[in-house]
């Protein structure tokens, strides 16, 4: 199946990241843009997660299929670079303003790639 295939329904999930001494930390985050089959991308506030990312490359992120019961993925990452600037930064802070808010919107400082290195079903 095709990334852009995982995720037709729209919802969020959940990213996971560590930091360089394993703390976890868990944050709700959109459907991520699928940019290639082997990349996706968020964009990011300057929060635990970024911070998390920057010291530790390593992530997961569980989506929960909003209209299929217990059915989605499980994608383990791993980060490819951070960009503070470009076209879809400007897509996901205009998003971020029209679904939660002008303060959501501004929040977003940076968009970070992820090479996706496995896809597993939730269940």
């Amino acid at each position: 199946m095709k990334l852009a295939e995982l995720f037709p329904e729209g919802g969020r999930g959940i990213i996971g990241t560590s930091d360089a001494g394993g703390v976890v930390n868990q944050a709700v985050f959109a459907i991520p843009h699928v940019i290639d089959e082997e990349t996706v991308a968020w964009g990011f506030t300057e929060g635990r997660s970024i911070a998390n990312l920057r010291l530790n490359p390593h992530a997961s992120y569980l989506y929960l299929a909003p209209t299929r019961g217990y059915s989605g993925w499980r994608l383990t990452l791993t980060l490819k670079q951070v960009t503070e600037e470009g076209e879809l930064l400007e897509r996901i802070k205009e998003q971020a303003a029209q679904s939660s808010g002008t303060m959501a919107g501004a929040a977003v400082k940076q968009v970070a790639y992820f090479k996706v290195d496995e896809v597993r079903p939730l269940m």
